[in-house]
């Protein structure tokens, strides 16, 4: 069963399936390239990396599949508020510096990056696709985009935001179901009204935009894709199915995390942040942001800084007990494998969900 649209024609692409990008490491060159050459979309996070790596890690890319490929920034966020004291939130932290054997934290600061700079590299680096998240580009960037050829998504997490994102100009809108793992792309309103389940999300996002739609949150396998497709979605992002797989770039402890988790056994939390981001719960969530008490956290990106050399030192020691353990609802499917075998699964479950429908109405009309 061959499947198409105007989003896979576009990209070209084989499977109507989209890796979705992972800032801090998780989609390695070897995943995105395999993602590419199996046919799907691969897609590097480049939020964290500077214009350099921006360009040394597309090049790699590019070097070594002919396939579309994405790349992924964070719109430019408003300089986070400064707490007047930071002293609780590095007082939390500062026994699991200890723990670790790290000196005392820091007083964290934001080094920020330079937009115009990564677009810049981004323009340059052969992708076919820039997606963003945390809002929307600002204006001349979508115009400096868009007469560039690259294909723009957005990610909305309400109807409202869809419709701002359409109106902004992008050529496809990914709709974060409330399941999905990792940081929340809201940025209109309050994120605990902006928790929409995928079922709910993604066909009212269809209703309400022209552009194609690409479902995102809680999809694991070909039936998740096939019923993203029936809601009226032009492909599925997916990103805690492909953290297990062998290209990509988390730590062993991570990838056992999801292979042992229960799909209760997620949350949103900032603890490591600053920003809700849904994760397994493990220690440092459960002791820094309780959900019975209002914790000392800083703002995003601060609370990122703080924690950061926390997360680096747990990843090398395989601590799993202090890693930001980001992953969606649907984790008891994730599997141990290569990006291209998960790929080629993902597409035989997907035909073979969308045989049993053709089935059943034939059934019906027998």
């Amino acid at each position: 069963m061959q499947l198409t649209n105007g989003l896979m024609q576009r990209l070209t692409l084989r499977h109507p399936i989209i890796q979705a990008p992972m800032a801090g490491g998780g989609d390695t060159p070897d995943l995105v390239v395999a993602v590419c050459e199996a046919g799907a979309l691969g897609c590097i996070g480049a939020s964290y990396l500077a214009p350099a790596q921006i360009g040394e890690v597309s090049r790699m890319v590019r070097a070594r599949t002919s396939g579309a490929f994405g790349i992924n920034l964070f719109a430019p966020l408003p300089a986070p508020d400064q707490a007047n004291d930071l002293r609780p939130a590095m007082d939390r932290v500062a026994p699991f510096y200890a723990e670790l054997g790290l000196p005392p934290p820091a007083v964290p600061t934001v080094q920020s990056l330079p937009f115009n700079e990564q677009i810049g590299v981004a323009l340059e680096s052969g992708a076919s696709v820039f997606s963003f998240t945390f809002g929307i580009l600002p204006p001349d960037a979508i115009v400096t985009i868009k007469a560039r050829g690259l294909f723009l998504m957005g990610t909305a997490t309400t109807v409202e935001e869809a419709v701002a994102l359409q109106q902004a100009g992008v050529d496809a809108i990914v709709a974060q179901g409330s399941e999905a793992g990792g940081h929340r792309g809201t940025f209109l309103g309050d994120f605990d009204r902006a928790m929409v389940g995928t079922l709910a999300l993604v066909p009212q996002i269809v209703d309400a935009v022209r552009v194609p739609v690409v479902a995102s949150g809680g999809i694991m396998d070909g039936r998740g894709i096939a019923a993203a497709l029936a809601l009226g979605a032009s492909a599925v992002q997916m990103g805690t199915a492909f953290l297990t797989c062998d290209e990509a770039g988390v730590p062993n402890a991570y990838k056992e995390e999801i292979l042992r988790a229960s799909e209760h056994e997620t949350r949103l939390t900032r603890a490591f942040s600053g920003r809700p981001a849904r994760g397994i719960v493990n220690r440092f969530m459960t002791e820094i942001d309780p959900l019975d008490a209002r914790p000392a956290i800083l703002p995003f990106p601060l609370q990122n800084a703080l924690t950061r050399p926390l997360r680096t030192a747990a990843a090398k020691q395989e601590r799993a007990e202090y890693l930001s353990l980001w992953a969606g609802q649907g984790i008891r499917m994730a599997r141990r494998q290569s990006g291209g075998a998960l790929v080629a699964r993902l597409a035989d479950e997907t035909e073979a969900a969308l045989r049993r429908l053709i089935d059943l109405r034939s059934a019906d009309a027998e």
